[in-house]
């Protein structure tokens, strides 16, 4: 009972009331991948002992007692939220999160005792992937005088946000979710208004043909009286 009391004041004092207290590794993972928090052992000892602790709900989800050779892992906690996630390296304890969704993202303390004792904290973030726009724009369909269609009509198109941002390797700068969300609004925005443009000048010019065409009809009914 001392221990795990001693074990809760570390804890507190880590993790802390209002935010992180101490040294905590960041951690970034893209939804629907995995990620690894490492012990940086390479071998746990006869004696060791491990645990690992979701703090945001201060649950126990993973427990290793190398003496007695039992690995157990807890992942039907929190309504199954680790569900068939939890991956252990049984030779250095290091925990694996596969199929990582936000419901994941939080704080995650390794608590080790036996040879040496450490106690280590990971902030997890989750990067949620953004839907691809599709934006369709249609214009009205063409007369049945038999001129051409409107090449713009009727189109599809797919815009993928990864097109708008230059990734870290081929530039020095790179836009974030927002960012990308905003030059994405923009393009559909200067595209949409291109495709009015097309369509009020096309009809500009089948109305000007049509009024040429009544004119010179007027005309030669005047010349036949």
């Amino acid at each position: 009972m001392f221990h795990r009391f001693l074990f809760c004041l570390c804890l507190w004092r880590l993790v802390g009331v209002f935010g992180i207290r101490g040294e905590v590794k960041y951690v970034k993972v893209k939804e629907g991948d995995s990620v690894t928090l490492n012990t940086d052992l390479t071998e746990m000892m006869d004696i060791d002992e491990i645990q690992w602790w979701f703090m945001n709900e201060n649950t126990l989800i993973v427990e290793i007692d190398k003496r007695a050779d039992r690995f157990t892992v807890y992942d039907d906690v929190l309504d199954g939220r680790f569900k068939d996630r939890l991956k252990l390296d049984n030779q250095t304890g290091s925990l694996t999160i596969t199929n990582t969704r936000t419901e994941h993202v939080g704080i995650y303390v390794l608590r080790k005792t036996g040879a040496k004792r450490s106690l280590k904290a990971f902030r997890v973030s989750v990067n949620v992937h953004l839907p691809v726009p599709v934006i369709s724009r249609d214009c009205p369909s063409s007369s049945s005088s038999g001129s051409h269609p409107n090449p713009i009509c009727n189109q599809t198109q797919h815009l993928d946000i990864t097109h708008l941002c230059h990734t870290c390797s081929d530039s020095v700068h790179c836009c974030g979710p927002t960012e990308a969300v905003i030059r994405l609004v923009v393009t559909a925005l200067v595209g949409v208004a291109a495709v009015a443009a097309v369509v009020v000048l096309v009809y500009d010019i089948r109305s000007r043909r049509a009024e040429q065409g009544q004119t010179q009809i007027h005309t030669s009914g005047s010349i036949e009286i």
